[in-house]
């Protein structure tokens, strides 16, 4: 599990740490992701808050928008149905 956000490497760290994150989070702060997963608001510079689980083969199998995004839990369950398939 790879966590990316659109906030500067300082913020991430800082909130990797206070989430007590066990995996990486990387910074999208040219916001090329973003706009490639078609979350991206060019207007506010920002991204809608959504998280993707992407099987090994480049398939997205959950997604989860809004304010829910920000926990964890389903995108680790969405993981560990992942990898029994």
């Amino acid at each position: 599990m790879v966590a990316i956000s659109t906030d500067n490497l300082p913020a991430l760290r800082h909130w990797a740490e206070e989430m007590k994150l066990s995996f990486p989070v990387a910074s999208d702060f040219m916001r090329e992701v973003s706009k490639l997963y078609g979350v991206l608001i060019p207007e506010r510079g920002i991204a809608h808050r959504t998280t993707f689980v992407i099987d090994p083969e480049g398939r997205i199998q959950y997604i989860e928008e809004g304010s829910s995004a920000i926990d964890p839990i389903g995108a680790e369950q969405a993981c560990t149905r992942v990898r029994k398939k």
